[in-house]
């Protein structure tokens, strides 16, 4: 059961606050994230080898200095950091310290070069990475009522919703910029000023580096007209119903954390976004199927990279992982995944 009584009336981000992340929040559960969905960390340890790369990218971009942070944002149970720091060249891994950020507690068994904390580290040289972070923080979804103005929607604990008040103030602002709704009755918008806020805090803890985003996003030109909010349950998507049984996710306008990032709290110009596909190209994963020559000369090599090669495609597949969008927001540093910067 969530902190909510089941028949209260709230916003969607107070509901799923506490779904999610309340003393009994799905969140909080000891299966972690990989009990009910896989993102590209559990489809291939390549993601994670790609990570190391571009950590590496980074150290070179940051001179090589005593000591480098690599920051895995919502960290599940720790199985990015992990297989970073497991990917990293030995001279780079004598330098490195991991920190995972994540609420729930830690896990037996985890590499005690890695810190387990709350809330990021302060002052970092280094990568912070947040992979299907921004999605799990709760907003609020606005709808347009019959007469065309957007309202809040409301939900019980049961998913039951109904339309509360008009969007106003902040809320109404960001709607107007990012996501503005036409007077159709019954279109939706998720209102993402609180990712917007989260993101930009979660920059201004790289003192020097790299802070890297991944999401499933849609920007300005392409809004989705009802939203995305939606629910899963062991490996399947579910209706979204906020009595801590699943995981609540929508998809982020990365663009509009992007901007919020370059204004709040410091002026950090330089964002970039670009689709997993292309980010994961730039750091050496193609998908190429290997020659078949080396099926007949080295069979067992064969077998194995064409593994490779599947689980590569996979992770840059268009309509499915390769389809997430990576904000790039370089702080002191050139962009490490520009060819110009090289």
């Amino acid at each position: 059961m969530t902190a909510g009584t089941a028949g209260e009336w709230r916003g969607w981000r107070a509901a799923a606050e506490s779904a999610l992340y309340g003393p009994d929040g799905f969140y909080r559960r000891p299966e972690g994230p990989a009990g009910h969905f896989r993102t590209s960390v559990h489809a291939s340890p390549l993601f994670a080898a790609a990570v190391a790369r571009l950590l590496c990218r980074v150290d070179e971009a940051l001179g090589r200095p005593a000591s480098l942070g690599f920051v895995d944002m919502a960290a599940g149970r720790g199985e990015l950091v992990t297989g970073v720091l497991a990917a990293l060249p030995a001279d780079v891994a004598a330098r490195a310290r991991g920190y995972a950020v994540e609420i729930a507690d830690r896990p037996a068994g985890l590499d005690r070069r890695i810190e387990w904390r709350a809330e990021p580290p302060q002052g970092l040289t280094g990568l912070l990475f947040a992979n299907e972070w921004l999605d799990n923080v709760p907003v609020d979804v606005a709808e347009v009522d019959t007469a065309g103005v957007p309202r809040l929607v409301l939900v019980r604990e049961d998913g039951t919703e109904r339309l509360g008040a008009p969007v106003g103030g902040a809320q109404a602002q960001w709607l107007a910029r990012w996501w503005p709704l036409p007077t159709e009755e019954g279109l939706r918008a998720e209102i993402g000023l609180p990712r917007d806020e989260a993101w930009a805090s979660a920059v201004a803890t790289v003192d020097r580096g790299l802070a890297v985003a991944v999401d499933y996003a849609h920007t300005a030109h392409a809004r989705p007209p009802f939203g995305t909010l939606t629910g899963f349950r062991e490996g399947r998507e579910t209706t979204p119903v906020p009595d801590g049984s699943c995981d609540l996710t929508a998809h982020v306008a990365l663009d509009a954390c992007a901007a919020h990032a370059e204004y709040a709290p410091r002026m950090l110009p330089g964002a970039r976004l670009l689709p997993q596909r292309d980010a994961l190209r730039a750091l050496g994963l193609t998908g190429a199927r290997p020659p078949l020559a080396l099926a007949s000369t080295r069979p067992a090599e064969y077998v194995r990279a064409l593994a490779s090669a599947g689980e590569a495609a996979e992770l840059t597949a268009a309509g499915g992982l390769g389809d997430f969008g990576w904000l790039l927001q370089p702080v002191g540093i050139p962009d490490p995944l520009d060819d110009r910067s090289a």
